[in-house]
């Protein structure tokens, strides 16, 4: 069997955010397979996905703090500065993390670690919503 769904995740802070439930919310063909792979990709240069820590929210606070010093706003190199300061390190933080995730489901469930969810990361202070296209392939 395969399902394709667009997904829409509700504008978020810029940081990053544990999105799992709103995914699986939105997904309930997964309940229906026994195996199978949840492929996800988000239609957003500004944005990320990437699977962490999904109990201490001190990680997804650390996790801005890094991106931040390590793609800093302003830098004097930057020649895509139209859209704002935070736009070119956006697209930066952006290819740095991904922006597809593929997890194995199990019994109807995301495959995930004990301690694994998936995050958005907004990289813009006014990102908007977010579209994610979901691709189940299972049975």
């Amino acid at each position: 069997m395969w399902i394709q769904k667009e997904l829409s995740i509700a504008q978020k802070s810029r940081g990053f955010h544990l999105v799992t439930s709103d995914i699986t919310a939105q997904l309930p063909e997964l309940s229906s397979l026994s195996v199978g792979l949840l492929h996800l990709f988000i239609q957003h240069t500004s944005a990320s996905l990437a699977i962490c820590e999904n109990a201490d929210p001190t990680v997804r606070h650390d996790m801005e703090a890094h991106f931040n010093h390590f793609v800093p706003e302003n830098a004097a190199y930057y020649q895509h500065t139209l859209e704002g300061s935070d736009d070119m390190p956006a697209h930066i933080k952006s290819v740095t993390i991904g922006s597809d995730l593929t997890i194995p489901i199990t019994n109807g469930s995301l495959k995930l670690g004990m301690w694994q969810g998936i995050y958005l990361g907004e990289h813009r202070n006014y990102g908007g919503s977010r579209r994610i296209i979901a691709t189940i392939q299972g049975e």
